[in-house]
């Protein structure tokens, strides 16, 4: 993208995962009030920020003990915590997150990839779960737990009840360990969704992660938290996470947990910052979605967070003879060399190298400036704003340029 503007294309930034919104000013308050915290913590956090983060989880339904909470600089390092204390084989979802598979692999016996159900993103497929764990350990291989994103990053959708109900179930049977990075929670587009989190209906197996990365926009403060399970899987998972932690971080950066501990008690000012952020997430969404779908892009409807998971198979053949498309890779490289159009692949997300699918993010599209971004939380119609309007019809304007058949040579004469 560096290299495209320096060429003076101009460019579409549609790849990164950022929430793309300025720090609300009374996180930036709370984080300087705790500035003069210089001393070691403990590894598991601060009182303070514990008993806020089990508040924050108990007014979802889950009622949740402060010991029962790990934090640490970012849900990212808490998840490669997790992972390497399970040790195994993890299973992931298929499509997932980028960093799962790389941080099973690194920290653990590797990553067991498991399709999804159609259309619903981050989840497993249940009966696909309990098949691939019973072959692998027929085979001598050690599974020890499943990941859950919820809702879905990189499709942007929620898995139903009945699928996370069933999924419960075969990691109940299975005696696996569920991880489930709840980090996109409270963007789920319609508030009166409920987010079907294994952690309640597998209570004494599930972990629960989140971070203020993504509702609140402060992905490059690096503080989450991790929610253990009451019960000796909890027990055992939590002294180990709190040991890796105790070699690796040490605790969290004293500063940040002030101020996240005042996050998630979630007073009034951050509660409408957030309910803005999600209205602003689903309206761009959705009109991502819509242009994709006019090119003639397959998009399962985005329900949660910023992403969108178009899908040119409807179009394959038309792309490979005019442009020579065979692969997402391809796709995404046209989209970016000639058009300036980052997007990423869905092999990218474990997805299948010749599907033409790639996951696009809307959020960088609300504005460059703080002034633009702040306009775009408070108006009403965020749409009607030049800057996203015009970043729309760019959108449309490269989707037709790649999708519009191109004109057949004319014959030649004598």
């Amino acid at each position: 993208m560096a290299r495209k503007r320096r060429e003076g294309v101009r460019v579409l930034p549609l790849g990164f995962g950022e929430a793309g919104l300025p720090i609300h000013p009374a996180l930036a308050r709370e984080l300087a009030a705790g500035s003069d915290r210089g001393a070691y913590g403990p590894v598991a956090g601060s009182a303070a920020l514990r008993a806020a983060a089990a508040g924050y989880w108990s007014r979802r339904g889950l009622p949740t003990e402060p010991g029962m909470v790990v934090s640490g600089p970012g849900s990212k390092a808490l998840l490669f915590g997790l992972v390497m204390s399970l040790g195994g084989e993890i299973v992931i979802p298929t499509p997932s997150w980028v960093s799962y598979a790389a941080q099973a692999t690194l920290a653990a016996e590797g990553a067991l990839q498991v399709a999804t159900p159609p259309g619903e993103g981050g989840v497993p497929s249940p009966a696909l779960l309990a098949d691939a764990v019973v072959r692998a350990r027929g085979q001598g291989r050690r599974v020890a737990g499943v990941v859950v994103t919820l809702p879905d990053n990189p499709t942007g959708t929620l898995a139903s009840e009945q699928t996370v109900r069933r999924l419960c179930e075969v990691a109940r049977e299975l005696d696996l360990v569920i991880i489930s990075d709840e980090i996109y929670r409270d963007l789920v587009h319609d508030p009166s969704r409920q987010v079907p989190s294994p952690a309640a209906y597998a209570p004494e197996r599930t972990v629960v992660t989140t971070a203020l990365s993504k509702h609140l926009a402060a992905g490059g403060w690096r503080i989450g938290v991790a929610r253990l399970p009451e019960g000796p899987i909890g027990e055992t998972l939590r002294a180990d996470l709190l040991g890796v932690g105790s070699e690796i971080w040490s605790s969290a950066p004293a500063p940040m947990q002030h101020a996240a501990a005042y996050a998630f008690s979630e007073p009034p000012e951050l509660v409408e910052r957030v309910d803005r952020s999600r209205r602003l997430h689903a309206v761009v969404a959705g009109a991502v979605t819509a242009r994709f779908e006019a090119a003639g892009a397959r998009v399962p409807s985005p329900e949660g967070a910023f992403y969108v998971y178009p899908d040119f198979e409807p179009l394959r053949e038309r792309l490979a003879a005019d442009h020579g498309v065979r692969t997402g890779a391809d796709l995404t490289g046209l989209l970016l060399e000639r058009y300036g159009v980052g997007v990423l692949p869905g092999v990218a997300f474990g997805d299948d190298e010749q599907a033409l699918r790639m996951r696009v993010s809307s959020s960088l599209l609300y504005g460059e400036t703080e002034e633009q971004r702040l306009a775009a939380l408070a108006t009403p119609d965020p749409l009607t704003l030049p800057w996203i309007a015009d970043s729309l019809d760019r959108l449309s304007e490269v989707l037709e340029a790649v999708t519009t058949p191109l004109p057949l040579a004319a014959p030649a004469t004598c």
